[in-house]
Order: structure tokens, then sequence, then C-alpha cells
């Protein structure tokens, strides 16, 4: 007889996808959107050239293109994964690409007003950055929340203020907690994106973000391995100094998760474990030619050989 865990089924994390079943009662897919926004650290509000790991390029989907009418993405994204994903039944607009809270409220409800009109449209994922939201905006937000769903993702990087200098965020981790507790508070979902590797932080600071992410009000969580893709300022960095990158092999980092995982409050739910980047982006090791999902296989069997789960050392 399988295990029941306390998100009510017997995988041994709190996935995304029951989570959406649970929400939905059907699967739902993100059509990602581009449109057209900039990052403070971009445009020298706060800085110049961006994170220095960031290219856009290298995860934006075919589709995907600020030249293209937002409602043009979405009905191309949505034939896209209608012939990939035949199941699906609702979709989820995920302005993606920078920061896309990043202006005027008035330019923001025009661009997503747009795409709350596209039929089978059932609510929108915002990605953006902990500096650039305020009340005004949640305000908003909570309102659309109220027929549609909505969640805000965080793009945190680390719980360390010494790791965001070094690539560039701008801000430091107490604004990335003031967002996320700020945005909890208008009865919003909260969603946060970890890097595990960033130069200078040992596996066990990446071990200990788990009490510290635990202790957000997070729905949602986003972990990735670090990769360092081409035509970055990181990249550059790579090249001149090779030495303070730490490069996890594929096992190592399946443990690494792992631990982190049995840490974690049982309450947030695991969007994803790792990144992906099309080979030609990529400008440091990789895991040679290997699917998510047979990574995610990877993860399930190990926490079942060793009986581990989200939570089991949860404090």
């Amino acid at each position: 007889m399988n295990q029941e865990f306390p998100w009510g089924h017997s995988r041994r994390y709190n996935a995304y996808a029951q989570y959406f079943e649970r929400t939905f009662g059907a699967r739902v897919q993100k059509v990602t959107i581009d449109a057209g926004f900039t990052c403070p650290n971009r445009d020298g509000t706060k800085g110049r050239g961006g994170c220095t790991y960031c290219n856009n390029d290298a995860f934006n989907p075919s589709y995907c293109s600020p030249q293209k009418s937002i409602t043009q993405q979405i009905e191309e994204g949505i034939e896209f994964h209608a012939n990939r994903y035949r199941r699906a039944e609702k979709f989820l607009a995920y302005f993606q690409a920078y920061s896309n809270t990043y202006d005027s409220l008035e330019n923001l409800k025009r661009k997503y007003d747009q795409a709350l009109q596209i039929e089978n449209v059932a609510g929108l994922v915002i990605g953006t950055r902990p500096d650039c939201i305020d009340r005004e905006k949640l305000r908003y937000f909570a309102e659309v929340a109220k027929t549609h769903y909505v969640i805000i993702e965080y793009g945190l990087e680390s719980c360390y203020d010494a790791s965001l200098v070094k690539i560039n965020r701008g801000h430091t981790f107490q604004e990335s907690k003031n967002a996320i507790e700020l945005t909890a508070s208008y009865g919003l979902k909260t969603g946060a994106h970890i890097i595990f590797g960033l130069p200078g932080e040992t596996k066990q600071m990446m071990l200990d973000e788990a009490a510290i992410l635990s202790g957000l009000p997070l729905t949602t969580l986003k972990l990735h391995q670090l990769l360092i893709v081409k035509d970055t300022r990181m990249a550059k960095e790579f090249v001149a100094d090779p030495g303070q990158f730490i490069f996890f092999g594929l096992e190592e980092y399946i443990d690494l998760v792992i631990g982190f995982l049995e840490k974690l409050s049982p309450k947030i739910v695991i969007e994803r474990f790792a990144g992906e980047v099309p080979p030609r982006f990529l400008a440091s090791p990789g895991w040679g030619i290997i699917r998510y999902d047979q990574i995610l296989q990877k993860i399930e069997k190990k926490l079942t050989a060793r009986n581990s789960w989200q939570g089991k050392r949860f404090l």
C-alpha cells in the first residue's frame, strides 16, 4: 500500500502537477510570454548589464518574442502545447522574460488584460524581482485573483547578500523577504526561484537555505543548478577564472536536492528541481543528453530507496 503524505498523494514531494490537479481539476499548461519588459539593473536605475548569468534567448520558446503581440504569443503557445500536451484543458499566461511588474500599473493592466481575454486562459503567472512590486500593483493583482488564478514568482536566486552582489542582482535578501511577505498579506500566491552553485556558496550554505525559505509564506519553489550561458558576463568570468566555479555532477546534485528537500517545509510546492538550456547556449560543463523527466525519475527513485521525503527533517 502506498504511503500518503501531507500533500494528499503518494509522491515523495509536494509536486506541481498534483497541485494543479487539486486547484483546477484538470491539466493546466503555462504559455510563456515576452512582453518587452526590462529590469532596473539593466536600464541604469540600479545598474547596467543585468544579472551576470542572464541570457533570455536561452530559455524563451520559439513562439515567444516581444515583436509579437501578447495575443499572438499566447495563441501560438496554446497551439504548440496542444500538440505536445494533448490533455491540457486550461492555460496560464506566464509573463517570464525580465521583470514583468517593472512598469506603470496602467501599462501593466493593458498587457495582462490582453492575456485574460483569451479563451481558456485561466490566470496569470508573473515573473518579477522583489524590488519591482508595490501595494498599488498588489491591490490590482488581488482583484484579478478573485476571478482568476494569480501567482507572483520572485527571482531570489540566493538567500545570501554576498552572492546577490556578485551576480549583480541589485537587491538584498531582506528585500526578497519583504516582497514575499507583502504579497502574501494581500492573499496572493507567491513563488520563488533559487540557483544552486553560485560562486562562493558552499554545499552547507545551499542546504541551509531550506530552513530560510521555509520561514517565508511561499506557495511554490523552483530549484536550478547553475548553468553558465554563452554571451553573458558570467561566461566571461568563467573563461577568466574557472576555478571560482564548482559544478555538480548529476548524482551529486541529486544528493544535494534530496538533502535540501528533507529540510524544506512540506507546505511548499516544488515546481522544478533542475534547469535546462539548449546545448548550443551552454558555456559550462553539463550532464550530457538527459531530459528533465529522466532527472525527476532519478530523484524519485533515490527518495524511495532512502525512504525519504520532503520535510522529513523539517523542524
